[in-house]
């Protein structure tokens, strides 16, 4: 068996083993899981567009969001007609929040597709101003859709996420990325970054591997939107607003662009940074981004973006 899937086969044994004891685990330390889980899917999708492809996006919670809406309102208004009144089995309730999943997921890459396909023709700044505006315009019309919510957003979504899920997609994401990364094909990615010029001189097509890496990172970010959606029961579009953002790129620089790893640690890192500031309330968000000046100061590189010799990891 290969090694990656031999990884990701033993990620999912190990995510299947803590499920099965998270009724154990206290609440809030398992909301904090969660949320780790779902941050590390959305930095590792982005990581690919802003880290290895060498875009700036600054619209993944769009997609997010496209994943979050789609996928709940799968759940909400399909689900009670094929479960019916009882509410099914676990196997049924498992199989629909998969199907949800994957409406989201598809949903989001369709909408990356189409933003992707005009857009990422532009370079640096033009194309993190487009992103934005498809990120604004999609939480607007969230926000003005009566069928979803409106500006009050959907309520009363099932409880499907469950560790187990988060965990699963969280590996799949890793090894996603890291084999698409590391295969023939994916070197075109890492062309594309380092001059998008020569790579264009010798025939590769940069748009086409833009639009790929563009795609691929927002069906993670519509499947991280699902588990969200699925995990707090209740979605409201100024969840998803430039904030949200911007979040996810500081957690992409943060960990070094192009380290899946240090992306990693710094999704966790900065997951965890709010609940630790939590007892100084009234002064967390002035240290935290005190913090994270300084961390940018004096490792503008990345804090986890470490070398040795010629492996990054």
């Amino acid at each position: 068996m290969p090694r990656p899937h031999f990884y990701l086969l033993a990620a999912l044994l190990t995510a299947l083993g803590i499920s099965h004891f998270s009724d154990r685990i206290d609440p809030y330390h398992l909301d904090v899981i969660i949320g780790i889980g779902i941050n590390i899917i959305l930095a590792v999708s982005l990581n690919l567009v802003n880290g290895y492809t060498g875009q700036f996006s600054l619209g993944h919670a769009g997609f997010m969001a496209v994943g979050a809406y789609l996928a709940a309102a799968v759940s909400l208004f399909l689900g009670p007609k094929l479960l019916g009144a009882s509410g099914g089995t676990a196997l049924q309730q498992n199989a629909l929040f998969l199907a949800a999943l994957g409406v989201g997921g598809l949903s989001a890459a369709f909408a990356g597709l189409l933003v992707g396909v005009p857009s990422l023709r532009l370079k640096g700044d033009y194309l993190a101003l487009v992103t934005l505006g498809f990120g604004e315009i999609i939480r607007v019309i969230f926000q003005n859709v009566e069928v979803l919510g409106g500006a009050l957003g959907l309520n009363g979504i099932p409880a499907y996420t469950s560790i187990f899920w988060v965990l699963a997609f969280v590996a799949l994401a890793v090894f996603v990325v890291t084999c698409l990364v590391h295969s023939t094909y994916g070197r075109g990615f890492l062309a594309t970054h380092d001059d998008e010029i020569a790579s264009e001189a010798v025939g590769l097509d940069t748009t086409r591997y833009k639009i790929i890496a563009f795609v691929i990172g927002a069906f993670f970010a519509g499947i991280a939107g699902g588990l969200y959606g699925h995990f707090k029961l209740t979605i409201t579009p100024t969840g998803f607003s430039f904030d949200r953002s911007i979040e996810i790129v500081v957690m992409v620089i943060l960990g070094g662009m192009g380290n899946t790893i240090g992306v990693i640690l710094a999704a966790v890192l900065l997951t965890l940074l709010p609940e630790l500031l939590r007892p100084i309330a009234e002064y967390r968000m002035i240290l935290y981004s005190f913090l994270l000046i300084v961390l940018m100061i004096v490792r503008p590189q990345g804090l986890f973006n470490f070398k040795f010799g010629k492996v990054k990891l």
